[in-house]
């Protein structure tokens, strides 16, 4: 097994040293949490097997999961903690070894959002600095800014749910939108009137008839989704077919809303002047968001070169609110080398009783390390 090194090592014990108890999570997972809440990009490859009783299980193939589901398993779940590790991670990569050593935080409970969020993101500069890489390229962005906006729109509650959802996964939204806007020209398929009553139905009635359909076919399981899976995405369909189509003043708004970037400072000016042009109220949102800004300052981060930009996502389904990723400006590495985020609801669909706020990042040693070599 890759063993950390003992940079990495000196980095997690100053993160222990600041208040984050270390842990070390089972390697052996149950695979649903990962196929149901990770991003399309993580869930293509992980690697899976299955116990003599026929439980779906996976290596690892991140932290953050298997952290918050020891947190909530735990006698503290619920209070405000912090957790630090330095483990491996397990992935088919074809760029490198599928297994490979990540650090990183997560911090449950806070309720302080903004400050939480700032001191992620300077922790993570910490990572950067502890590594010889002194002005990393920031980027950051807001999840919950584009589920406000969705929020304020004239749309049906299934089209709110999948554009937010499909916000991080790259075409997606462009695809949907084209769908929406084109959704009154479009030619319905022949079950398009089955599809409309089972939007209109009790939902748990029509969940409970697909399943039974499906289960009549000798349908078990679909690339690794359950028959109640496989329903819940049917009947999803079902209510997105029914749907009437977008205005396309709607789509150009949304649009707008995308293209905004610049600093923090920059960006709430044009997003308050696009949500007052428009007459949506995004005042709680981008009071949120302004109030990080401040924090990030207090945190000694330099506002001006942090590059925000409204349609910067992860790639990671549970994301709800502020993400950032540091880069290297030399591009010696292109890829991310610290990147995380907030993922509010993450916990809630893992089993806990009541909404538990939780912020994190994950630290790509192996990347911070190939540029230590080539200095």
């Amino acid at each position: 097994m890759t063993a950390p090194d003992a940079r990495a090592e000196a980095l997690v014990a100053h993160y222990e040293r600041a208040g984050y108890a270390r842990v070390s999570p089972a390697i052996l997972q149950p695979a649903e949490p990962f196929l149901d809440l990770s991003g399309e990009d993580i869930r293509r490859r992980m690697f899976l097997t299955t116990d003599p009783d026929g439980q779906e299980l996976c290596l690892r193939p991140d932290l953050t999961i298997p952290v918050s589901r020891d947190y909530l398993a735990s006698p503290e779940a619920g209070e405000a903690l912090g957790f630090c590790y330095l483990a491996p991670v397990f992935r088919h990569r074809a760029d490198g070894p599928a297994e490979f050593v990540q650090g990183g935080i997560e911090s449950f409970g806070r309720r302080d959002t903004a400050a939480a969020d700032a001191e992620m993101l300077s922790l993570g500069l910490e990572a950067t600095t502890h590594y010889g890489i002194d002005a990393p390229e920031i980027r950051i962005g807001d999840v919950g800014l584009f589920s406000a906006l969705i929020a304020a729109l004239d749309l049906a509650p299934a089209w709110k749910r999948r554009l937010v959802k499909d916000f991080n996964r790259a075409g997606s939204l462009a695809h949907d939108l084209d769908r929406l806007v084109n959704a009154a020209a479009s030619e319905r398929p022949e079950y398009q009137g089955v599809l409309a009553a089972m939007a209109g139905s009790d939902p748990k009635a029509a969940h409970a008839l697909v399943t039974d359909l499906l289960s009549i076919a000798g349908i078990t399981a679909v690339g690794g989704r359950s028959v109640g899976e496989i329903a819940d995405r049917f009947l999803e369909q079902a209510a997105l077919g029914a749907s009437s189509g977008l205005p396309r003043a709607t789509r150009a708004l949304i649009e707008q809303f995308l293209a905004i970037s610049g600093d923090p400072d920059e960006a709430a000016d044009a997003l308050r002047t696009l949500a007052a042009e428009a007459q949506l109220d995004l005042s709680a949102a981008l009071d949120l968001f302004e109030s990080r800004t401040g924090f990030l300052a207090a945190q000694g981060v330099e506002v001006s070169r942090i590059k925000f930009s409204t349609a910067f996502g992860r790639g990671l389904d549970y994301y709800t609110g502020f993400v950032f990723e540091l880069h290297d400006q030399e591009m010696r590495v292109d890829r991310q080398l610290v990147a995380g985020g907030r993922y509010d609801e993450l916990l809630t669909r893992l089993g806990a009783a009541a909404p538990i706020p939780a912020v994190g990042f994950s630290v790509w040693i192996e990347r911070l390390n190939e540029i230590g070599a080539a200095s």
